[in-house]
């Protein structure tokens, strides 16, 4: 998604050769935690049993956004602000 790709290069990552995966990609790996980070994903996310803990948290789907292109960066970039912001806390609560 261009808006993605510009909302992270504004943060210095490049995400513009990234593809998805498949979920099932992972089912394998021992992972601490899992985090889903919107109702779709947490309705169709697959349950990883390796998983020591499946954490959800909501924040609206960026993709949903209508308007202008400045409208449009500009949820993406709320968006972006408000993951930063909750895995920022999640590591100082939870790591450290």
């Amino acid at each position: 998604n261009p808006y993605a790709v510009k909302a992270m290069g504004e943060m210095g990552i490049d995400i513009s050769d990234n593809v998805s995966n498949h979920a099932d990609e992972y089912a394998h790996i021992d992972f601490d935690y899992v985090f889903t980070v919107c109702d779709n994903a947490k309705e169709i996310c697959p349950i990883y049993p390796k998983a020591k803990q499946m954490i959800h948290h909501s924040f609206m789907d960026p993709a949903d956004a209508t308007g202008t292109d400045k409208e449009q960066l500009a949820v993406y970039l709320n968006v972006r602000d408000q993951l930063s912001d909750y895995f920022k806390n999640f590591v100082e609560r939870n790591l450290r």
